[in-house]
């Protein structure tokens, strides 16, 4: 178990439009804020495709299971951090038939609208925390 304490930075909201690809843009957003870390707190919107991807396999090494779905989908959360300038988020949605969740990935593009919230965590000491092992 790791632990780091840090107090909150600035709030940044991030407002996307229709067919913009949401992975790209919070990249984007990350930038274009200076953040280095950061608590990604939520995400509302919808989307009218998404891709993402799980743990493939129940032990080490694991691989990546992709998984992808044509809109129309409601975004139900967006969760993550960002360490070291690194978008690292998972998203759920959900249509009339199904709720999926994964690791955002490329591809998921924006329906109506859609936002996200990133807190800045200034003096967090999170590098390596999206690994297996040692921080390093």
């Amino acid at each position: 178990m790791r632990v780091s304490t840090t107090s909150a930075g600035k709030v940044v909201l991030v407002r996307f439009d229709p067919d913009e690809d949401l992975l790209v843009g919070l990249r984007g957003a990350v930038e274009a804020a200076g953040l280095r870390q950061a608590a990604i707190v939520s995400g509302v919107g919808s989307l009218r495709r998404f891709r993402a991807h799980v743990v493939g396999k129940p032990e080490l090494p694991t691989v990546d299971k992709f998984f992808q779905g044509e809109g129309p989908y409601d975004i139900l959360a967006v969760t993550g951090l960002v360490i070291a300038s690194r978008v690292h988020a998972h998203i759920t949605v959900a249509n009339t038939e199904r709720t999926l969740g994964g690791h955002l990935e490329e591809g998921c593009r924006v329906l109506t609208f859609a936002v996200v919230t990133l807190l800045e965590l200034p003096e967090a000491e999170i590098a390596g925390w999206d690994s297996v092992g040692p921080l390093r």
